[in-house]
């Protein structure tokens, strides 16, 4: 398929296109933008595309070739990976010093390899150090490709030496031929994970299935209530999370997954506070949140959000999930009717 199973980012396949005809790639990019928009499968296609042994055109991929088919299994002998392991907060400089090894050696089956590196925003100062060695003086016809969120968390002597391409969040219909793929409902249902899934496949993928939806309408009852009960809130919400498993990383996604949901009912009910049109909500929904909206007034709206965004931040910051969520109750629970 090559590059047409990118969807949303045709302007940076432009791009690079445009510089590798012209021999212009740079040594190193830097791919920014939010989880989940493709940035990872963008990294994968590019680097099938440099490494092709039979391109039909310029930087596009075969598909039939060996090279392309150990890239896609993941087995290319010249294609370097990592990423911050699960349980750490930050890039360990073993890692780095490790895939910074493997780059310098030389290409087993051409003349160029690539190394791939996930979580760039996530260096100490010991592994960027460890990395900016590399990226001064990088092996030839080596290619870094550095996968980020932002480029606020980066080292300005790695920004002055990456190209920095910005990826965006998809367009709804992207995100539904994207879903449609997925097989993770019937129309409707896609329609409704693209409307919510703020332009991320990833976002949108782990709202999908029933107990989540349930849950939704849990924590949506419990938040209009005259006299919300954040406790038991709190209790509901940290069981609910335990169901999805022992595993650390499980309880972290399913918490994530909801603050999600939590997330766009929010701007959906702000929406409302403000008049607007919220057209993707069915008739009970919409009531809920204009209960909620009526009750909390915009500023209030507001606040529940900056809640969520800063829970958000302590999730991934490994922070406990019942502290967490009895916090994030507390401030969304004081609200009272103001009728």
């Amino acid at each position: 398929m090559g590059w047409e199973r990118i969807r949303g980012h045709d302007a940076n396949v432009a791009k690079l296109q445009s510089a590798f005809a012209r021999s212009r790639l740079a040594h190193a990019y830097l791919f920014v933008g939010p989880d989940g928009i493709g940035k990872r499968l963008f990294a994968e296609e590019f680097t099938k595309a440099i490494l092709c042994e039979h391109p039909p055109a310029a930087l596009v991929a075969c598909d039939r070739c060996p090279s392309c088919a150990q890239v896609a299994s993941k087995t290319h002998p010249d294609v370097t990976r990592a990423a911050k392991p699960d349980d750490k907060l930050e890039l360990p400089v073993e890692v780095v010093r490790s895939f910074c090894m493997q780059l310098g050696l030389k290409p087993s089956r051409g003349s160029r390899k690539v190394a791939i590196l996930e979580d760039a925003d996530s260096f100490n100062d010991e592994s960027a150090n460890c990395f900016l060695k590399t990226l001064e003086e990088p092996p030839p016809g080596s290619v870094l490709i550095l996968l980020a969120n932002s480029t606020e968390q980066q080292l300005p002597t790695i920004l002055s030496r990456v190209q920095i391409l910005r990826f965006h969040p998809l367009s709804v219909p992207d995100l539904e031929r994207v879903l449609t793929l997925h097989e993770v409902g019937d129309a409707a249902e896609i329609a409704r994970l693209a409307r919510i899934g703020a332009g991320s496949v990833g976002v949108a993928l782990s709202l999908a299935g029933a107990e989540l939806g349930e849950f939704r309408a849990v924590l949506l009852n419990a938040m209009i209530q005259t006299r919300p009960d954040s406790p038991a809130l709190a209790e509901k919400w940290l069981r609910f999370t335990e169901d999805a498993g022992k595993d650390g990383a499980a309880q972290r996604g399913r918490t994530s997954a909801v603050l999600r949901l939590l997330i766009a009912q929010l701007q959906a009910a702000l929406r409302l506070a403000f008049g607007s049109p919220v057209d993707e909500l069915d008739a009970e929904e919409r009531g809920q949140l204009a209960v909620l909206a009526r009750n909390a007034g915009p500023d209030g709206l507001m606040a529940m959000l900056e809640a969520c965004v800063e829970a958000e931040r302590l999730i991934d910051r490994r922070v406990q999930l019942a502290l967490i969520l009895e916090q994030l109750a507390d401030k969304l629970c004081p609200v009272r009717t103001r009728l």
